[in-house]
């Protein structure tokens, strides 16, 4: 029992690199300030490289502001690799970098506010063997690369930081410890912690940037005269106003088929065509329901080998033959695509700079995922969908889409992306203004009728709003190129099928009540758009319309 308690006061003490049982050599402390400040982490307010950091550098109080330069020096007294290394001594080193790396606690005025396993993939490989001081850049004015910054985003912008940071004066504390996965969670003791003090100025909101926005004559809609918690909704354009939610350009509710609420933000207006992104890959669902309505398909089940020679394209295997449209409507249909993997052959930003985005979809490879069981997000196969229906349709997809779809429902402004080959690109970037979105939205609710006329078979509306992955519990469900979402309020559960792009836009369609939300907003490529966007409706929209 002695020895232990002398091996653990020599690991406090921050001076002992000689550990027993150390795996990897680590870089040892040879710098004073190093030494003098093992296991702490230092907060800056500019990047300062070690050897010229002084002590008169290090801010424990500051002004804060979002556009102002604010990084970490971690002092360690070992390597990670070491650390991960006395948690799970059978592991080599490859696989301990695999499984682990350091998990971040932030607190504000001494509540844990968030705690994240950073992924494996963060860092170098060489860094996380040697060495025992590093960097971190939480913001940065000039966009500095670097994991820490979308640390920072997560922390603050997605889960919560940014409402505890609010006006006033704060202590927050950064905290260090090493985990790893393997059969389950193991976390380690703290290896550095550092707090700083933040004041949080007043943010000079006007009222008129507060006040719910009155909803202006032809908006091609029936005002609705139905009981509305203005007060949520004033909370809700203050939050946008002070950058709390960010980079929002619109938000419509219709209920019971009439407008509700109408807000425009960030120069945005009514006749403002919003680029919703993969918002658009919704609408390759419901124009293949209305091709297969009238004739022009047989049905979802067609297989791809009607449609394409598919010996003729590169990586030919018989599991093509069984790829259906149903399959890439669901995004389960075994291409060696997911978009969420940056190494996939066949994420989209490999499809992208090529000349034929159908004949890069044909070219991948197929994996031996059974098809329709397998889900992963894969735009590519959407792109295929369009192009499938293009040959299909007569006079082609884009006359097709304004006679069948848009001109029927009483939309004349809108804007298509093209493929290379300059057909309509059902994966994404068809804009329209948010109001028309909610047609769009409204129509299936209406379980696709428009006006009396029947647009799309409300059988294939059923078919998009059915789950067909119910087996992956994280997973909340995806049907006909639409996401199941459930939203909650208090114990309230709210159903919803939606349309989901990049920068947290949505077209909401609630299944049990008579609710269509349109969010609209340019958040592209951040980690909380989404969570933003949800946080929205379940905080603000959903309990100021009631039920």
């Amino acid at each position: 029992m002695k020895s232990i308690l002398v091996y653990s006061l020599f690991l406090m003490s921050g001076l002992y690199f000689g550990q027993i049982n150390n795996i990897i050599d680590p870089e040892p402390a040879i710098n004073t300030i190093h030494k003098k400040y093992t296991g702490n982490i230092i907060f800056l307010s500019k990047a300062i490289s070690l050897d010229s950091l002084k002590e008169a550098d290090f801010i424990t109080q500051e002004v804060f502001q979002e556009d102002k330069d604010l990084n970490l020096r971690i002092f360690l007294n070992n390597s990670l690799v070491n650390y991960l290394h006395q948690l799970e001594p059978s592991l080599a080193v490859d696989e301990l970098l695999k499984k682990g790396n350091y998990q971040f606690n932030f607190y504000i005025d001494g509540t844990l506010i968030y705690t994240e396993n950073l992924n494996p993939g963060a860092g170098t490989a060489e860094d996380k063997k040697k060495k025992t001081t590093f960097r971190i850049p939480l913001i940065s004015s000039k966009n500095e690369d670097s994991w820490g910054r979308y640390l920072w985003m997560r922390f603050y912008l997605v889960n919560g930081g940014i409402d505890q940071l609010n006006e006033g004066n704060h202590l927050l504390k950064v905290e260090i410890k090493p985990y790893l996965k393997a059969t389950t969670l193991k976390v380690g003791n703290t290896i550095a912690s550092g707090e700083i003090h933040l004041t949080i100025p007043k943010k000079n909101i006007s009222e008129q940037q507060i006040a719910i926005q009155t909803i202006n004559p032809n908006s091609g809609w029936k005002v609705s005269d139905e009981k509305l918690d203005k007060e949520k909704i004033r909370l809700l354009n203050k939050k946008i106003a002070e950058n709390r939610f960010r980079n929002i350009t619109g938000i419509v509710v219709i209920k019971n088929e009439k407008l509700l609420v109408e807000e425009y933000f960030s120069n945005s207006a009514r006749d403002s065509l919003q680029d919703t992104r993969s918002v658009g890959k919704s609408f390759a669902s419901a124009l293949t329901g209305i091709a297969i309505k009238e004739g022009y398909l047989k049905s979802e089940n067609q297989m791809l080998k009607d449609f394409y020679d598919l010996k003729q394209f590169k990586n030919y295997s018989s599991h093509k033959d069984s790829m259906t449209i149903k399959s890439l409507l669901t995004m389960s249909s075994g291409f060696d695509g997911n978009d969420a993997d940056e190494e996939s052959p066949g994420n989209e930003e490999n499809m992208y700079p090529t000349d034929h985005w159908v004949r890069f979809t044909l070219d991948l490879p197929a994996t031996e995922n059974k098809i329709g069981k397998n889900w992963q997000y894969f735009t590519a196969g959407v792109v295929v969908t369009g192009d499938i229906l293009n040959q299909s349709v007569p006079k082609g997809l884009e006359n097709y889409a304004e006679q069948k779809l848009f001109h029927p429902l009483g939309i004349k402004n809108y804007k298509w992306q093209y493929t290379p080959q300059q057909k309509p690109s059902l994966a994404g970037g068809l804009r329209m203004r948010a109001l028309d979105f909610a047609k769009f939205g409204q129509l299936y609710k209406n379980k696709g009728i428009w006006n009396g006329h029947n647009i799309i078979d409300k059988s294939w509306i059923k078919k998009s709003f059915t789950n067909y992955f119910t087996n992956d519990k994280d997973f909340e469900g995806y049907g006909y190129l639409f996401w199941r979402k459930v939203y909650r309020v208090g114990n309230q559960s709210f159903e919803a099928y939606q349309c989901s792009g990049n920068g947290g836009n949505k077209i909401i369609i609630f299944t049990e009540i008579p609710v269509v939300m349109v969010i609209t907003a340019k958040a592209y490529n951040t980690s909380y758009a989404h969570s933003q966007a949800d946080k929205i409706v379940q905080e603000y929209l959903l309990p100021a319309i009631g039920n």
